[in-house]
């Protein structure tokens, strides 16, 4: 089969099936996987490789930086503990217990270091996905969303302290510790600094091609020069996305901001979907050629039952106590919860990219690759089809934010109606001021007034219309609309996923409004 017949059968297998997941109403990871294993059945397929070197450069700033434009630095300051107990505390039990394993299991302590590394981050794609559909608690959603951004800092430090130290030979503490300090030092002031640059560079702009440019380029500009100064590129990422989500959008124009959105969401879903096509083709390869794959297998199925049950133990313990605190500090609010956030433990992305990325010649790669593969296969397949079912059982959703969506729209125009009342067209003409107010009481009674005012009264060839002061009114309008949303994110009193609905109907009125 040539290469471009596969590609087009992969690229139609994605767009089939992730509008076929959400009716079915199961995670897309779950059935791209699946035909991810399917395809190599076929007589033809040829095998698919990518070059290790180049796996996780290409992956992780695209997936990363996606993945801090849904939320907000604030909800995971307010969730804090809770993050941090997951994100570095279970991540290194969690490979602490498979290190252990694998060592038993006849690896040695540095692969099987690595390999603990490489599978105890869970990916909270298929997590959140099941999350959103089926409405559970917002700060459960925060902690799974922040759990999978930050524990893939706290493995990939892990993992490339563990790979050095294999391919050198040996590794002191003094290593390990000079190590961690470049990571978090360099990754946090070098992602800190690209990002004023960055915002800097959007305030003056003002093109929305030019602003995604810079948008698209500095994630994969800040990974790599974080890695080239051995700091870790994953926080350089991160840190570059949350103050830019949280600082900058005053910086990017209506335009920018939607256009930039689009890209980044088609971003997050295209590769994610094409790493868990892969799984299946990378899974069918190796077992086709390894040897030692029923011991792999086996090893594969002890380690997904060590990573449930550290996970188990480590939610529930957690749970039980912080329970006086959990209110105020967004703990798992009792046994439901943290039975729902334990099962949702599911391995993606990062540690099908972290396997692949080792080099041919590394100790037991194979075996490596056949148990992250496998894991990650299997906690999608039993997690992924299973945890909607536990939610509905566990009755632990909540109502739906469709009044928050509602209010907030009252209150941006609202705001606007009473700036128009105060000072916000004073140097305007009344006749721009009643047109824009006539636009916000209602939409289709205001176009003839729009229109006039554009274009002038037919009946005067003297007046020619004041189309330019319309849309300085109009812009003005918006920004009061844009003030108001971004506020109300800012301070919590909406989700961050009504915020950005309403505020992409605010970006898409203006540009509508503007042309």
């Amino acid at each position: 089969m040539p290469p471009a017949v596969l590609a087009a059968i992969l690229v139609a297998g994605i767009v089939a099936l992730t509008p076929a997941a959400n009716r079915l109403r199961i995670p897309y990871p779950v059935l791209l996987t699946l035909f991810g294993l399917a395809v190599p059945l076929f007589p033809g397929v040829p095998a698919v490789s990518v070059e290790p070197d180049l796996i996780l450069p290409l992956v992780l700033p695209p997936l990363l930086f996606a993945a801090t434009q849904r939320s907000t630095a604030r909800e995971f300051r307010e969730s804090a503990r809770p993050i941090a107990l997951l994100a570095v505390g279970l991540t290194l039990a969690s490979a602490f217990a498979v290190a252990v394993l694998a060592h038993a299991a006849g690896l040695g302590w540095g692969p099987a270091v690595v390999l603990g590394a490489v599978v105890a981050p869970p990916d909270p794609v298929a997590a959140t996905a099941v999350a959103r559909r089926m409405r559970l608690p917002g700060r459960l959603v925060t902690i799974l969303e922040g759990e999978g951004m930050f524990n893939d800092a706290t493995a990939l430090v892990l993992y490339n302290v563990a790979v050095a130290g294999v391919v050198a030979g040996h590794v002191t503490a003094g290593q390990i510790g000079v190590s961690l300090v470049l990571a978090l030092g360099v990754g946090v002031g070098l992602g800190l600094v690209v990002a004023v640059a960055t915002r800097w560079i959007l305030a003056r702009l003002h093109s929305a091609t030019a602003e995604t440019t810079v948008t698209i380029a500095m994630p994969f500009a800040v990974y790599l020069a974080a890695d080239q100064l051995h700091g870790s590129g994953v926080l350089a990422v991160l840190t570059l996305g949350l103050y830019l989500r949280t600082f900058a959008f005053r910086s990017l124009t209506s335009e920018g901001w939607l256009l930039g959105r689009a890209v980044w969401q088609y971003a997050d879903d295209f590769i994610t979907s094409l790493v868990f096509v892969f799984i299946g083709f990378e899974l069918t390869e190796i077992l086709r050629t390894n040897p030692d794959r029923g011991t792999a297998l086996a090893l594969a199925g002890w380690t997904c039952v060590v990573l449930v049950l550290v996970r188990f133990g480590w939610v529930l313990v957690s749970t039980w106590l912080f329970g006086r605190r959990r209110r105020r500090e967004g703990v798992p609010a009792g046994p439901r919860e943290g039975v729902v956030v334990s099962w949702a433990g599911m391995r993606g992305v990062v540690t099908v990219a972290t396997a692949l990325a080792l080099g041919a010649s590394f100790p037991h790669r194979d075996s490596i690759v056949v148990v992250a593969l496998v894991t990650v296969l299997v906690t999608l397949v039993l997690q992924g089809l299973t945890l909607a079912p536990l939610v509905r059982w566990l009755g632990v959703a909540v109502e739906g934010d469709d009044d928050q969506r509602r209010d907030l729209r009252r209150e941006a125009t609202s705001a606007v109606l009473a700036a128009l009342d105060g000072s916000l067209g004073d140097d305007l003409p009344d006749r721009v001021q009643w047109a824009v107010r006539l636009q916000y009481q209602g939409y289709l009674a205001a176009q003839d007034a729009i229109g006039t005012a554009r274009r002038g009264s037919d009946r005067d060839e003297q007046d020619t219309g004041d189309d330019d002061e319309v849309e300085t009114l109009l812009r003005r309008a918006s920004e009061v609309e844009r003030a108001v949303v971004l506020e109300a994110r800012a301070a919590g009193r909406v989700s961050p996923d009504v915020a950005d609905d309403v505020l992409a109907e605010v970006e898409r009125r203006a540009l509508g409004q503007l042309e």
